[in-house]
């Protein structure tokens, strides 16, 4: 049985969703953020030096990195192609774009949406102007890119992989819905395709299991 380390509202929830549509058995481990920095509890850096979720314990190693994960679990089943053919080397191309390409832009203009916040009040218009500075020069075009992307790919076939479900789909989730949060107009073929994976069974039930998601909905 996999030992799922959970964090809320992080990463970890796709690996509950894999395990859900391979029907692996699974415990999950709660952890929970601190209440006002947002940062993972020390107790995830007993079980990796970098303390961060997911974390999946299975036969006596601690596997950790999301596309890692996935890669592992879905090995040899209908969700991830054998590498060389052509649906395999997609997903494979998926699992590394979401966090190599996707999250890097999304993290980047979350963290400087707080940076006004946080400094003294009377910083805080140059704050807010420098923020904007960035945000137009770099990360909203770079954002606009992504989302373009995004749309074009799955208007071709209605998945990240072609025209069938697969590890590819659970991968881009996070980023994803993590961009439709941070206010970005979503798309109609990317709207569909989040109206799809949000009414798939082993989503529900992994929500259901991991708790809060982006679709603004919550399982306690």
């Amino acid at each position: 049985m996999l030992t799922i380390h959970h964090l809320n509202e992080s990463r970890s929830q796709r690996v509950i969703w894999l395990a859900e549509e391979l029907g692996l058995p699974y415990r999950i481990e709660h952890h929970a953020r601190n209440p006002r920095t947002k940062l993972a509890p020390e107790s995830l850096k007993r079980l990796h030096p970098l303390g961060k979720a997911p974390l999946v314990e299975r036969d006596g190693k601690v596997l950790a990195e999301t596309g890692f994960i996935i890669e592992q679990l879905a090995r040899g089943t209908d969700l991830l192609p054998p590498e060389g053919t052509d649906t395999g080397d997609r997903v494979r191309y998926w699992l590394q774009f979401a966090e190599g390409s996707a999250m890097p832009p999304l993290v980047t203009k979350f963290a400087l949406s707080v940076v006004p916040s946080q400094v003294p009040m009377f910083v805080r218009p140059i704050a807010r102007m420098i923020v904007g500075g960035l945000n137009k020069a770099w990360l909203d075009p770079d954002m606009k890119r992504l989302l373009a992307f995004w749309e074009d790919t799955l208007a071709q076939g209605g998945w990240f992989a072609g025209d069938r479900f697969t590890a590819a789909d659970v991968m881009m989730s996070y980023p994803v819905e993590m961009a439709a949060l941070r206010g970005s107009k979503t798309r109609p073929a990317t709207a569909d395709w989040l109206s799809r994976i949000h009414a798939r069974p082993a989503y529900r039930r992994a929500l259901k299991a991991g708790g809060a998601d982006f679709s603004g909905a919550t399982a306690s």
